[in-house]
Parts: C-alpha cells; structure tokens; sequence
C-alpha cells in the first residue's frame, strides 16, 4: 500500500484493502477521482459509497471515514486527491478578484460530472503515479490552479471554495454524541465547534462533569461493548470503528472498564 504526497496532490494505490486508519480530520477542501476501486465514506451519521469514474469534492473542516476497498477485477485502489488550500484559494481570489458572497450553506460532499473537460485534467495527472517526483511544486501549483478554473464553471462552487469563514460556536453536547467516535486531537473537536481548546474544555466540564479525555474514553468504550455482545462483531474489527489506536490499548482499557476481555463477549453458535 502505498500513498505518495506531491506538495498538495495525493496519489494513492492499494493492492489490498484499506481500514479507517487515516486521519479523518479534513483539514482542506478535496478534489479527488476514483481511478480503480471504490471508498466507503461516513460522515455525520452518513453513509455513501464511491465507486470507479466518481469525482467529488469534499469540503474542509469536517470528520470524516473511509474505507478504500479494491476493484475486484484488477485487484487495485488507485485514486488521485488534490488539496485545495486555504492558502491557495486566498492567494486565487486577492490575484484574480474572485469572492464568495455569503457563507457557504450548502452539502459539504459534492459529486461533480465527470465531463471531458475534468477528464481530461484528471488523465494529466495519470502518469505522475509512476513518476510522482516528476511533479514540482510550479507544476503542482499550475495544476491547482487550472482544478480551480474548471470548478469555478459550477458558480455554486465559488461560496464553497471562497467562504473562509471560521465555524461558529455550536451545541457542544450534540456535537460530541454523534462525533465521539472520531479520533482526532481535542483542538480539532475544540475547532469544529467554533471554539478555542480552552473553551471547549471549559463548556465540556459544564455539561458533561468530566474531562474531555474521560468521556471519549468511556462512550467508546461503551459503544465497543455493545458491537461486541450484541452485535457479535470482533474486537478487531471494532475498535478502530470506535475511535482507538490500536488493539492492544484497546483490549487493555476494555477489560480494566467491563472487567472481562472483550473476546469473551462474542456470542458462541
């Protein structure tokens, strides 16, 4: 498996299937095509699958997971991210005189036609995943820029890329409860309620009576256990759905909350 970053481009191949190990923090807006293979996203208590030919744009700051599974066929995951920098798109809009004209409302995971115009710019990026040292920071910054000018034909797009508004202060404890699952830093969680680490955790002591850390822990753990026993899936199929790192902590802090190992929950046929 492997995944090449080229200054701001992605190029991904898997011979195998991928689990929710990466960073399901956005932290940019993403352009990206399926090249061969398909992804299963989550996102907000949503589930949407991707497959071969999709092009979609994925919007910046939001939690998100995905599950790259391979062609059946060719037997590979091949995809090409391009990473919309807010960085990138300021410098576009002071250069070009481009802005948005309110703040951006609309669905944060967009499927885009897949028009000769876009193919066309997605089949010049092909040969780069052989390669990938090929493509310089000029060449990366041309190709970023010429991404821009092709979604810019879609003038919904221009509040979506443009708006760099920060989020604003949300219910904390609503947010939380469908989020726990994510494992991200807590100044991610602090930046996606529209406050800063210090706030959120003050706000989180108000409303929960425990530190952040405390919680997360415990409503994993909690949601582990009913996967595990009333669902009969595997501790090793669960806890990275649930938030933790790796396995061993996992079944470490298990059997210290429920007092038993988490295997010996499974339902026996």
């Amino acid at each position: 498996m492997a995944t090449v970053f080229q200054h701001n481009i992605a190029l991904s191949f898997f011979t195998e299937d991928e689990k929710q190990e990466h960073d399901p923090f956005v932290y940019e807006h993403v352009l990206g095509l399926i090249v061969s293979g398909s992804v299963d996203f989550y996102t907000d208590n949503k589930a949407v699958s991707h497959y071969t030919g999709t092009l979609s744009l994925i919007r910046k700051n939001q939690l998100v997971k995905a599950v790259k599974k391979i062609d059946p066929v060719s037997n590979k995951f091949i995809s090409i991210n391009i990473f919309l920098t807010q960085d990138a798109l300021k410098k576009y809009s002071l250069e070009y005189g481009i802005k948005s004209e309110k703040v951006y409302s609309g669905a944060s995971n967009v499927l885009l036609e897949n028009d000769a115009f876009m193919r066309g710019y997605f089949d010049s990026l092909l040969p780069y995943l052989a390669k990938p040292e090929i493509l310089t920071p000029i060449l990366a910054q041309a190709k970023t820029t010429e991404a821009i000018e092709l979604l810019l034909r879609n003038p919904v797009l221009k509040d979506f890329l443009f708006d760099f508004s920060e989020p604003y202060k949300i219910d904390l404890e609503a947010y939380m409860n469908r989020h726990f699952s994510y494992n991200v830093p807590l100044v991610q969680f602090a930046k996606l309620t529209g406050r800063s680490l210090s706030s959120f955790k003050r706000d989180f002591m108000k409303i929960f009576s425990v530190t952040p850390e405390k919680w997360l822990q415990k409503r994993r753990l909690e949601m582990a256990h009913f996967l595990i026993s009333q669902k009969n899936r595997k501790p090793s199929d669960v806890y990275l759905e649930v938030g933790f790192e790796n396995l061993s902590h996992f079944s470490t802090v298990f059997k210290k909350e429920f007092g038993v190992n988490a295997s010996s929950l499974q339902q026996k046929y």
